[in-house]
């Protein structure tokens, strides 16, 4: 019996040897914990935590350079239709030297004046009426007070002295009137 045994032992050692050499060797199975520790969780959130505040952090950064981007190019674009105008005023320098004529010189500028108020005009200036309207402190600035004629002039603008202009209809410069009291 004691070769019976040996044979067996030897055939399971011969098993053992072929299922290594297959790469079928058993191993005893470790118990695998499918629950993450508290560190674990604990780095998996700050790692989220930092990768999300570097995100915002850049996206703040590329909103910054848009924004400044924009506003440089909207400067370049009104800039680039106003030098025709910057054109126009040197050839009448040039030109107002040899001229005899008043009215042909007077009527250049009023070209170029009409010019440059329409290109003003078509980037969003609206030029503000005030003269006969009544006094509004959101809109004039009153730099004096004249007695008035008539008592429907009371509260009302009696003169301009320097235009207000709205951008895109808000006001961008008020204007500096004269109220009757």
């Amino acid at each position: 019996m004691s070769d019976e045994k040996d044979i067996k032992q030897q055939e399971e050692e011969n098993q053992k040897k072929e299922s290594v050499e297959n790469g079928n060797e058993e191993t005893p199975q470790q118990e695998v914990n499918s629950e993450p520790t508290m560190e674990d969780r604990f780095n998996e959130m700050n790692d989220k935590f930092l990768r999300l505040h570097a995100e915002f952090d850049n996206f703040r950064r590329r909103s910054n350079k848009e924004k400044l981007d924009i506003i440089a190019n909207a400067n370049a674009d009104i800039l680039k239709d106003m030098l025709p105008v910057l054109d126009d005023f040197e050839r009448a320098i040039q030109n107002n030297e040899n001229v005899d004529d008043l009215e042909t010189l007077k009527e250049g500028f009023k070209l170029i004046h009409h010019k440059f108020k329409h290109i003003l005009e078509t980037n969003g200036l609206k030029e503000m009426k005030s003269s006969g309207e009544s006094f509004d402190s959101e809109l004039h600035e009153a730099i004096a007070n004249v007695p008035a004629e008539k008592k429907k002039e009371k509260g009302k603008v009696m003169d301009t002295v320097e235009k207000g202009y709205y951008l895109n209809d808000k006001v961008i410069r008020y204007a500096k009137v004269v109220v009757g009291q």
